[in-house]
């Protein structure tokens, strides 16, 4: 059905936003579960993970700018096992270790790219493409009826674009941070979205001068076995803290905080009540700084069955102050766990 009102542009734009979120988890998963995190398949499926948050806020931008409300409460942190929203056919989506299966059966899956002449659409879709085709569409026929602009909240819009830059297997041509403000700003939006991840038809390149390839071609690659990942600890499928070691609850539990944490930030980025550029070291000195090395930590602790633990992504509920509990979930991992000392000395910093 097509997409007749703004209210109901504004549901699936932040539709949009949930679907991206819902990729996140099982990308890093993969990535935390090869040992050297400096090969090749690691550091592209960083650069994977990268422009997904990318997108996050282009869609977070836009719904803004469309006078809509973002949300990165509960649904922004889905279940694992689950289900890709709306996917036609169903698309599940897991926490599994990296293999050339994975990679073949769910994430090229997610990549892959609409045919050409493949038609919009809104709900059921079967790529990603199609499902913002539908929403560049409803752009173009709702903008001729309405100011869809009227009121953009630019001051509230992640759009300063030293706020972004490329990694490795990226590149800066293919698009960053932007305000949203018109028709025009919103169909860009969306085209970075769709050429850096599944592409347009079998297009390889996410920008201009060829230098960097979509999400799609980039797990190719991966799925081809020219780039080897080397050894990949034997993490749990889709873990859950509760069904973990005593040992490795604290750390699993402290990983959760810091990704629920990670959300609250973002709240207060998009909010326009606070200034956004510490909002901005803080958000990476999260990523960086407390959820990889958590994970990798996490990944070396023996688990079930000859299996390693891994991060659940379970949604963290807070019982106070956000920053000040986690401090305390780092001090007391730290204490059971001292090679988590200096993650625990970052998040008192913060």
């Amino acid at each position: 059905m097509p997409i007749d009102t703004i209210e109901e542009l504004r549901a699936h734009v932040a539709l949009a936003t949930r679907v991206e979120l819902s990729t996140i988890p099982p990308y890093l998963y993969a990535m935390y579960s090869i040992e050297d995190q400096a090969s090749a398949p690691a550091r592209m499926l960083a650069s994977i993970v990268v422009e997904e948050m990318l997108h996050v806020c282009l869609t977070t931008n836009l719904l803004l700018a469309l006078g809509g409300e973002p949300d990165f409460g509960r649904e922004a942190s889905p279940d694992y096992p689950g289900m890709l929203t709306h996917h036609k056919p169903d698309l599940p989506l897991e926490l599994k270790a990296f293999s050339i299966g994975l990679v073949k059966d769910m994430f090229m899956q997610l990549e892959q790219p609409q045919h050409r002449h493949s038609l919009p659409e809104d709900d059921d879709y079967e790529t990603l493409g199609q499902f913002y085709a539908a929403l560049s569409a409803a752009l173009a026929t709702l903008g001729r009826r309405t100011d869809l602009f009227a009121d953009p909240q630019r001051s509230r819009q992640l759009a300063d674009p030293s706020f972004y830059g490329a990694v490795d297997f990226d590149d800066d041509d293919s698009g960053g941070l932007m305000l949203i403000d018109s028709l025009e700003s919103a169909h860009r939006a969306l085209e970075i979205v769709i050429h850096q991840g599944e592409g347009v038809g079998h297009h390889r390149w996410a920008d201009p001068g060829h230098y960097e390839l979509t999400h799609y071609y980039k797990l190719q690659e991966l799925a081809s076995g020219t780039i080897e990942a080397g050894a990949v600890w034997p993490v749990l499928d889709n873990p859950c803290v509760e069904d973990l070691p005593e040992g490795a609850q604290d750390v699993a539990r402290l990983f959760n905080a810091f990704y629920r944490l990670m959300f609250i930030t973002m709240t207060n980025l998009f909010s326009g009540t606070s200034e956004q550029g510490p909002g901005i070291g803080r958000l990476y000195t999260l990523m960086k700084g407390c959820l990889t090395p958590t994970a990798q930590y996490l990944v070396t602790l023996p688990a079930a069955q000859g299996r390693t633990a891994g991060p659940s992504f379970e949604y963290y509920e807070f019982d106070g102050d956000p920053w000040a509990e986690t401090v305390e979930l780092a001090a007391s991992a730290a204490r059971n766990h001292p090679r988590l000392a200096e993650v625990a000395e970052r998040a008192r910093e913060m």
